[in-house]
Order: structure tokens, then C-alpha cells, then sequence
């Protein structure tokens, strides 16, 4: 069975989609799955031994460009390679009018969310077949269910099993064991505080334990040169690729971060994590703990959790 997936962006939406390639290949160990994803991403079902193709577009790039005869020219090769071959079944998971677009692109019998579980109702007119799938659930939970019933398999219950590995050691010598502090996300209002993550660094200096500080803006750059100036036990990483920092956060002892992509990353590479949200609530889009490891959300809207409650939790999943 050939099977195409259509989840192309951002990066917590695309680890949100990994549990069902182990769900499918539970059903269908013969399956092969191809993965259409925006390239900026496409480092993440790379990691995946279950897929068989990673298809990348680049719809970011070029809407920057749109008018550019470039732009064009790989837009028509994205459109040859996801049109190469047929497939037994094509499904959204993203359910967005440009995902749609793209499964349009495709060859077979396609699936994705009816127009009242879709984000974007005008989504399942792209689709053969529409499902209705309840969206008071976590999106991990919408996603797994919405692919049982297009396959035809038993809705799962069990814990998600992220599936994805590194086997490559870090590039960099950092003094193990250490915590990756995920500092950096999309909006200001969801940062934590400087002087939060300098206090959250004090506590893990008595648990001898180090602080990691990746970033990857000159915003976050700066950020990360604060925290670790005011301490003795903190890392400011070299800039890193999202593979790279696959390859760091999987020989972490755990990790804490903001609503990032990042932090779902550690909970998908079986990392214990803590979660901290300050803009926004976890309960549908948070971070989602697998088979084999224990994460948690702390705070919500206009709820800052104290450097404190951040440790104790910490403290817990060690």
C-alpha cells in the first residue's frame, strides 16, 4: 500500500502528526508512507524510519516571491514529484485550504477533516472523503483519530509513540549531564521571564546539573548571552540546525521550554520535559508526553509559572 501525507507546517504540527506513521504501520507494516512537509521542516519525518519519501515544498519562500520565475520553476517540480506516482490513499492532516491545495496536487482517493472539523472549512472540498472529528481533543489525539478512520482501524487510547531517533553524537563537548533551556518561540508574549531563567539556572547549579541555551535569532542570541552571564553552569550554544539540535536535546537529562516547536521536539525524542505557557492554553495544542517519557505543562493565558513551580516539576520527571 502507497500512502501520502500532507502536514506541512510548523514544527509542533508536524511532531503532533508523527504518532500516526507508527499507528498506520501497526495496521499496515507493509506500508509505504511518503510525507509531504515545508522544507524548512523536513529534517523532522527525516528522522522517522517509518517514512519512505520526504517531499519538500518551500510555500514560506515563495510567497516571499511569488512574481519570481524561480519561484514558478520549483513550484512546477514540487507538483511533478507529489503527481510522480499514485497512492492507495492521501490524507490531510492539516485541514488548511494551502494543505488542500496541495493534496489536490496528488494521485488517489483522498481524505481529511469535513468542513466542521477542518481549521479551515473550505479545506474538505479538496477531500474524497471528509471525517468529522471532535476538536475539543488535543490536536495529537484529532490527528490519530482522523487517520483511523480514514485506514479503517480502531481509534487508539494509548499513549502516542513519537518514533523518531538520532544515532549521531553532539558535534560540540558540552558537561553532561545538562538541562536544554528552549528559551526562544514566535511572540514576545510568549517568553519567560530573563530573571525566571537566570533563577531556574541557580536551582539546577545545586543539582549540578547544566543549563543548555540554544537560539537560533539575534533576538534569542542575546537572550541566551543574558542567562548564561549571570550564571556559572549555563552554555550558550553555537547556531543550530534542527537536526543538530535533535542530536543535543536527545542526550539532555530533560528539558524546559516555552510554547516552541522545540519543546514538543524533546517530548517526541523521549526526553523528559516541562512545558511553560504564559500566552496561550496547553490543553489543545501543549506538549503531548509519549510512550516513553513524562512531560508537563505548566501555566496559560496571563498565567506565568514562578521559577519554583518550574523546578519542583522538574524535580518530579528527573
Amino acid at each position: 500500500m502507497k500512502l501520502l501525507i500532507v502536514k506541512t507546517s510548523s514544527l509542533g504540527d508536524v511532531i503532533h502528526n508523527l504518532p500516526i506513521i507508527h499507528d498506520i504501520r501497526t495496521h499496515y507494516p507493509d506500508a509505504e508512507i511518503d510525507w509531504v512537509v515545508e522544507e524548512s521542516f523536513a529534517d523532522i519525518p527525516k528522522l522517522h524510519s517509518g517514512v519512505n519519501r520526504v517531499i519538500p515544498v518551500a510555500l514560506r519562500r515563495w510567497r516571499k516571491a511569488i512574481f519570481s520565475k524561480n519561484t514558478w520553476s520549483e513550484i512546477s517540480a514540487a507538483k511533478r514529484r507529489i503527481a510522480q506516482q499514485p497512492y492507495d490513499i492521501i490524507l490531510d492532516t492539516q485541514g488548511l485550504i494551502k494543505s488542500g491545495l496541495i493534496t489536490s496536487m496528488s494521485r488517489g482517493h483522498k481524505h481529511g477533516f469535513d468542513k466542521n472539523s477542518a481549521r479551515e472549512p473550505l479545506a474538505s472540498h479538496f477531500y474524497n472523503t471528509p471525517h468529522p472529528v471532535a476538536r475539543n481533543q488535543h490536536a495529537v489525539a484529532r490527528i490519530r483519530t482522523l487517520a483511523a478512520l480514514s485506514f479503517g482501524y480502531t481509534i487508539p487510547t494509548d499513549l502516542p509513540s513519537y518514533g523518531i531517533a538520532v544515532s549521531a553524537q553532539p558535534d560540540l563537548s558540552l558537561n553532561a549531564p545538562y538541562i536544554v533551556g528552549l528559551h526562544g518561540t514566535s511572540r514576545d508574549s510568549k517568553l519567560w521571564p530573563v530573571t525566571h531563567w537566570i533563577e531556574l539556572g541557580t536551582e539546577l547549579a545545586k543539582l549540578n546539573l547544566q543549563l543548555a541555551l540554544p537560539w537560533a535569532s539575534a533576538a534569542e542570541f542575546q537572550r541566551a548571552q543574558q542567562i548564561a552571564g549571570a550564571l556559572s553552569n549555563a552554555t550558550v550554544l553555537p547556531k543550530q540546525s534542527i537536526a543538530q539540535l535533535a542530536t543535543i536535546i536527545s542526550q539532555a537529562r530533560a528539558a524546559v521550554g516555552v510554547d516552541t516547536g522545540l519543546s514538543h521536539l524533546s517530548v517526541a525524542l523521549s526526553i523528559p520535559t516541562v512545558a511553560i505557557y504564559t500566552d496561550t492554553n496547553p490543553a489543545l495544542t501543549g506538549v503531548y508526553a509519549g510512550a516513553h517519557a513524562p512531560a508537563i505543562n505548566l501555566g496559560n493565558i496571563n498565567i506565568i509559572p514562578e521559577p519554583l513551580q518550574v523546578t519542583d516539576a522538574l524535580k518530579n520527571i528527573l
